[in-house]
């Protein structure tokens, strides 16, 4: 997997010595807005994810290569579970190893995932430091409820190599981020805006306003095994009462006792009163059943306990859940992400092969691209001069559609927020080299930004993401917010609406959207070429990508145009 040296701050199997240890991973100093409390106690038992490899990722790729392509003899021919399982699933030789390796140390692993590749282990951190010749610490953040137990470098015994992908938690360091920005205002409405341009402080948006931009219909769904999934973490529940509330108000067509289906993992739970209700479900919920007209909704509560924190955690929690689900949704839309470096290298891999897997079962995953422009999440005016760029993930990974956001109307703009840039981890995927080329060539020479030329460009596309109204707590006070979190379930919900249709017909679904999305579906969007994603905190003379013709890394592909995108699909 090639990356910029500019950024590398992973160093990824090499040898440390004439010993039988190989570095795995390490980072070269404690990440920022971490710090170092004290060396994890001997006695603290740890549990450890082990992510084996999965004996066949290539041939997944070349099989989602396939069956995602138009003109391809395999076109939209998805792959069963167990297809899938085949491929990521890890070998004989690799389970051997590895239960070789747990016996002769008194380890006792707990398969924990449908394809047997993930694995847990719990040990006292004294033992843990002498197997992966590592030294566990404890490290805080202020964005942390409590403190983590992680490390800055681990190495695998040798005759792990090959076998295991990652062991996790060890060297990721990411905090919980919840999305949403507020424009510091809340509103006293009672029904649909008389404005719908974002670009006025005064107007809003709402439904109606995105349907009547974007060409949405309407009309209900009429196909009850198509659903809509809504991830949930972080302690984030959608409240029924706020929904029913929201339809009343800007979609009183739709029955106000619509409601969603809540799905649980990890022991997630979702209480129902004002004082859990939570900004960030609140809203990912109320315009994808305010969008998705009739589309069956799912909310899936992501649980976690000690792990609550841990995003990497909580999102292969997700995909494991799925990876065991025989009928899953066709559309999943997640409204968080961080910056990639913080992730690190091995664990963000195998999370995005996770999602390659699901897309090449028919699900479109579709993820915000982040709310910080080049700089990574949420604005630091700290970070305005600096000019090496931030990506974030999962939007980074290429086996996700990844969504930034715009505001104003006729024409759109880039929000200055969104986010968008280029990946340290992964290379331009085949579908958008062409798309990333002809931007690159409209980099000035004497560019201010360092980022990497060769990754993977995200987002794919965007939507309007700014002033949305939502009711939250139950008051009749609607709050006004934006982000990138809000054009996500905007433009799954616009897929979802396109699955109902194809499903109708006897086709199948869109599922892996990006090959189809760069080429047969390319022209079914409005092109946005003004906008700079300095950062809402940010002067706009910062360093930051401009809006150009064509792709960009701001709004990617453009704004979608329904009717165009549904009789691309449909052709």
């Amino acid at each position: 997997m090639a990356f910029s040296k500019l950024f590398a701050v992973l160093s990824i199997v090499v040898a440390i010595s004439a010993a039988s240890m190989v570095l795995h991973e390490r980072h070269t100093a404690i990440p920022s807005g971490f710090a170092l409390r004290r060396s994890a106690p001997d006695d603290e038992m740890i549990t450890l994810r082990v992510g084996l490899k999965s004996n066949n990722v290539a041939g997944l790729e070349a099989k989602l290569r396939s069956v995602s392509n138009p003109g391809s003899p395999d076109f939209r021919k998805w792959l069963s579970m167990d297809e899938v399982k085949a491929f990521t699933q890890p070998s004989a030789d690799t389970v051997s190893a590895f239960d070789a390796f747990a016996s002769a140390n008194g380890l006792v692993p707990t398969v924990i995932s449908p394809s047997r590749d993930w694995v847990s282990i719990t040990l006292p951190v004294s033992k843990a430091n002498k197997l992966f010749a590592t030294e566990f610490a404890i490290y805080t953040h202020p964005d942390l409820k409590r403190a983590i137990t992680r490390t800055l470098t681990v190495s695998l015994p040798s005759e792990l190599v090959g076998h295991v992908d990652v062991i996790h938690p060890t060297t990721a360091f990411v905090t919980p981020n919840i999305r949403l920005v507020s424009p510091g205002r809340q509103i006293n409405a009672h029904g649909p805006a008389a404005s719908c341009n974002s670009s006025d402080p005064s107007s809003v948006v709402t439904p109606a306003c995105l349907q009547e931009l974007y060409g949405i219909p309407t009309t209900p769904a009429t196909q009850t095994s198509n659903a809509l999934l809504v991830t949930g973490y972080f302690d984030q529940w959608a409240q029924s009462a706020d929904l029913a509330q929201f339809l009343k108000l800007v979609r009183p067509d739709i029955p106000s006792a619509t409601t969603f289906t809540l799905l649980s993992t990890a022991n997630g739970t979702n209480p129902q009163s004002p004082d859990n209700a939570s900004l960030e479900a609140n809203v990912d919920i109320q315009y994808s059943v305010g969008i998705a007209t009739g589309v069956p909704v799912q909310f899936l509560s992501v649980g976690g306990g000690l792990t609550l924190d841990d995003f990497p955690a909580l999102l292969l929690e997700t995909t494991t859940f799925l990876d065991g689900v025989a009928n899953p949704p066709t559309v999943m839309t997640t409204s968080y992400g961080f910056a990639e470096s913080f992730f690190g290298l091995s664990v963000a891999t195998k999370i995005c092969n996770a999602y390659m897997a699901l897309g090449a079962r028919g699900i479109s995953v579709v993820f915000d691209s982040g709310d910080g422009g080049v700089r990574g999440n949420h604005d630091d005016p700290d970070m305005c001069t600096n000019n090496t760029f931030m990506p974030v993930f999962p939007a980074s990974c290429p086996w996700v559609s990844s969504v930034g956001s715009t505001q104003g109307f006729a024409p759109e703009k880039a929000l200055n927020l969104t986010g968008g840039g280029f990946s340290n981890f992964f290379p331009a995927p085949y579908y958008q080299t062409a798309a990333v080329d002809k931007f690159l060539d409209t980099i000035p020479g004497d560019f201010a930004g360092m980022f990497n030329k060769s990754g993977r460009g995200h987002p794919d596309i965007s939507t309007q993401g700014w002033n949305f109204e939502m009711v939250n707590a139950g008051k009749v006070l609607f709050v006004a917010i934006g982000g990138t979190s809000v054009s996500a379930p905007t433009f799954a919900s616009i897929i979802a609406l396109i699955n109902d249709r194809l499903l109708a017909e006897n086709k199948p679904v869109l599922g892996f959207l990006n090959p189809f999305l760069y080429s047969k579906a390319s022209s079914a969007f409005t092109d946005v070429i003004t906008g700079h994603n300095s950062g809402l905190l940010c002067p706009a003379s910062s360093a930051a990508f401009d809006a150009a013709v064509g792709w960009d890394p701001l709004t990617g592909l453009g704004t979608p145009i329904f009717p165009d995108l549904l009789a691309a699909a449909l052709a």
